[in-house]
């Protein structure tokens, strides 16, 4: 583990594998943490140099009262990158880690990197009145506003840890298995109120679709069958982005909004198949 502190005086934490090749930069999603991609740092690594991140409020990175915001998380990762001198370098973001490197590329454009791969996020989380119902479902909305308001005070209240372990239940289709569930259910309890439900809030609140169609890099986008998260979000995501790829692991290979715990063989398997092609 290495450590940085950002622009605005909050020390995250990462790992860096260091090892060879063009890095490989994996965002994980809200209320996570880096250890989501254990699977990914030992099937990945021995091939290319890989690059995990605590984002602030989230493991074991600082939990400041402020800057709990998608863009000001996306200034993190561009002040990781300096960090790190990355001039050129690969993309993963998983549920809200897509939504944060959509706002990098918002800001900071697509310069820097080669590929990009997009895991299961929506490109709109909420279902806001304004939009069609066609462009809810397209857009892969799950919440409408009054539902995002109340789940955002019952993490607040006395009963959050239930609420915690409830909302990522629901991430799965059918029996999980337990020992996936508790790792989550685990990781999860890192994150406190403060930083969790006014990110939360911020995340939900984001429309991404304008940003899409102007990806110019190599993208791929992997979505589940068994998540909550339904495909079809996936696939409008695929069609936006030019020249976009697309796969959906079937329910018999995952089951759930995190793929890459489910199945690390298969999941490692399609990134890296993407990530080397010619």
């Amino acid at each position: 583990m290495s450590e940085l502190i950002t622009s605005d005086g909050v020390r995250l934490v990462y790992r860096d594998t260091g090892g060879d090749g063009l890095p490989l930069v994996m965002l994980h999603g809200w209320g996570q943490t880096q250890e989501m991609f254990r699977h990914q740092l030992a099937g990945l690594a021995p091939a290319r140099r890989v690059v995990t991140l605590d984002l602030r409020g989230h493991g074991i990175s600082d939990a400041p009262h402020h800057g709990y915001r998608i863009a000001r998380l996306a200034a993190d990762v561009a002040d990781l990158i300096d960090h790190l001198e990355l001039d050129r370098f690969d993309a993963l973001g998983w549920s809200m880690g897509a939504s944060v490197w959509w706002s990098f590329i918002d800001q900071y454009g697509t310069s820097r990197l080669r590929r990009f791969v997009v895991v299961d996020q929506p490109a709109a989380v909420a279902a806001v009145p304004w939009m069609t119902i066609e462009e809810q479902q397209a857009s892969g909305a799950i919440f409408d506003v009054a539902t995002l308001l109340t789940l955002g005070a019952a993490l607040a209240g006395p009963d959050g840890e239930r609420v915690r372990y409830d909302f990522v239940r629901g991430m799965f289709s059918g029996d999980p298995d337990p020992e996936i569930l508790s790792f989550v259910a685990e990781q999860i309890k890192a994150t406190p109120a403060h930083a969790a439900v006014p990110l939360l809030f911020d995340h939900c609140a984001q429309d991404w679709r304008d940003v899409l169609p102007r990806i110019d890099v190599p993208t791929l986008v992997l979505g589940c069958d068994g998540s909550h998260v339904h495909p079809r979000s996936q696939q409008f995501i695929a069609r936006q982005i030019p020249d976009a790829q697309l796969y959906v692991f079937p329910s018999a290979v995952a089951n759930s909004h995190f793929p890459f715990l489910e199945n690390p063989a298969a999941f490692n398997s399609t990134v890296e198949a993407f990530l080397s092609a010619e």
